[in-house]
C-alpha cells in the first residue's frame, strides 16, 4: 500500500459511487472519435479494455473488466498489474481479469475470447487497422484526436460514456479535481514555474534532446499541478505528435525551463551535468531536476484515474523540491 494513500483514503475517494444516486444514461449513445463514430444501443454488460490505463475507468466506477492490458512499464513485481490497480481489485473483492499481452501489439484473439460488449481505448495508439479489427469484435471507444494524447479527464469522459456511466464519470472527475486542489494548496511554490518532460536519454550519447510535447499527457498534467508551459516546448510541438527532439547544440532554446523531469538515475544525472552542452541548461545547472525510475512512480507521472491519487502527494513533493532548487 502506498504510504501517502492508505486503503481508507481509497475507499473514501470512490465511496461516492455507492452513496450517490446513479443517473441512467439514455441510449443509443454515439461517441465521436478519430476514426469516425461509435454507437452503443444499450448499456454494455461486458467491458474489455486495451492499451494502458483504460481499465482504470471501469474499475474506479466499480466495474471489473472482462479483460484488460497487462502493465508493461513500472510493474515492479512483474505480475502485469500495477499496485493501484491491485488495490482497487482487492477493494472490489475481484480476481485479476484476463490480461492481454500487448508487447507485440494488440492480441485480438485474446480480446475476442472475452466476448466483450464494448472495448474501451480512449487513451491508446490504435491504428486504423487496429480499430477496424477490434470493431469486428465489439464497438470501440477510440481516442478523440491523436494517438497517446488523451488526457485523464478525456479518458474518463469517453470511457465512462462508453459504459453508459457518463454521470458517474463526471462525478469522478470532480472528486479528482478537488483532491488536486487540496494538494496544491500546500505547495504554492509550484505556481507559475515552467516544466519540461524529457524522454529517456542515453548516457553515452546526449547529442539529441528528446522530449514530450505539449500534446503529451505527462506534460498536460503539469498544468493540473500549477506549472506553466515553457514557450520553447510550445514552439517545438507539432500537431498530433506527443514527442519531439532537437539537437543538443540548440540547448539554449530551453533557457525558459525552470524544472526538468526525466527518466533515469544517478548515472544520467552525472552525464547531463558533465556534458558541455546540456550543463548550460539552467534547470540542470541548478539541480532543478526530478528523476523518475522504471517503477510505479515513474509510470504514474503519466496520470490515470487510479494512479493519480496514488502518486499525487509524492510527485508534487518532488516537483516542489525542484521548484525550490530553481530559485
Amino acid at each position: 500500500m502506498h504510504p501517502c494513500f492508505p486503503r481508507s483514503a481509497l475507499m473514501i475517494l470512490f465511496g461516492w459511487l455507492s452513496a450517490a444516486a446513479v443517473q441512467a444514461q439514455d441510449f443509443p449513445v454515439t461517441i465521436p472519435h478519430a476514426f469516425g463514430t461509435t454507437t452503443l444501443t444499450e448499456r454494455p454488460a461486458r467491458v474489455a479494455t486495451v492499451a494502458s490505463g483504460n481499465h482504470e475507468v471501469p474499475l474506479a466506477l466499480g466495474v471489473v473488466p472482462v479483460g484488460m492490458a497487462a502493465a508493461n512499464y513500472g510493474d515492479d513485481d512483474g505480475d502485469g498489474v500495477l499496485p493501484w490497480v491491485a488495490e482497487r481489485l482487492a477493494e472490489l473483492g475481484a480476481d485479476t481479469p484476463p490480461l492481454f499481452d500487448e508487447g507485440d501489439g494488440i492480441d485480438f484473439e485474446a480480446v475476442a475470447a472475452t466476448r466483450p460488449d464494448v472495448i474501451l481505448a480512449a487513451y491508446s495508439g490504435l491504428t486504423r487497422a487496429d480499430y477496424d479489427t477490434l470493431s469486428q469484435i465489439a464497438p470501440v471507444v477510440a481516442y478523440p484526436d491523436a494517438a497517446w494524447t488523451t488526457d485523464w479527464r478525456q479518458t474518463i469522459r469517453l470511457n465512462s460514456a462508453g459504459m453508459g456511466m457518463a454521470a458517474e464519470g463526471e462525478a469522478l472527475i470532480a472528486d479528482m479535481n478537488a483532491r488536486i486542489a487540496g494538494t496544491l494548496a500546500a505547495h504554492p511554490r509550484l505556481r507559475g514555474k515552467t516544466a519540461m518532460f524529457v524522454t529517456h536519454l542515453d548516457t553515452t550519447n546526449l547529442s539529441v534532446v528528446n522530449f514530450y510535447s505539449a500534446n503529451d499527457t505527462r506534460v498536460k498534467f503539469f498544468a493540473d499541478l500549477g506549472l506553466a508551459m515553457p514557450q520553447s516546448v510550445t514552439a517545438a510541438t507539432r500537431p498530433g505528435q506527443y514527442a519531439g527532439s532537437i539537437s543538443a547544440e540548440r540547448i539554449d532554446a530551453f533557457d525558459d525551463v525552470d524544472i526538468l523531469v526525466t527518466y533515469g538515475g544517478a548515472p544520467l544525472l552525472e552525464a547531463m551535468r558533465a556534458d558541455p552542452l546540456m550543463a548550460h541548461m539552467p534547470a540542470i545547472a541548478k539541480g532543478a531536476i526530478v528523476m523518475l525510475g522504471n517503477d510505479p512512480m515513474g509510470n504514474a507521472a503519466n496520470p490515470t484515474p487510479l494512479s493519480l491519487p496514488w502518486v499525487l502527494d509524492d510527485y508534487v513533493a518532488l516537483l516542489a523540491g525542484a521548484a525550490q532548487a530553481s530559485e
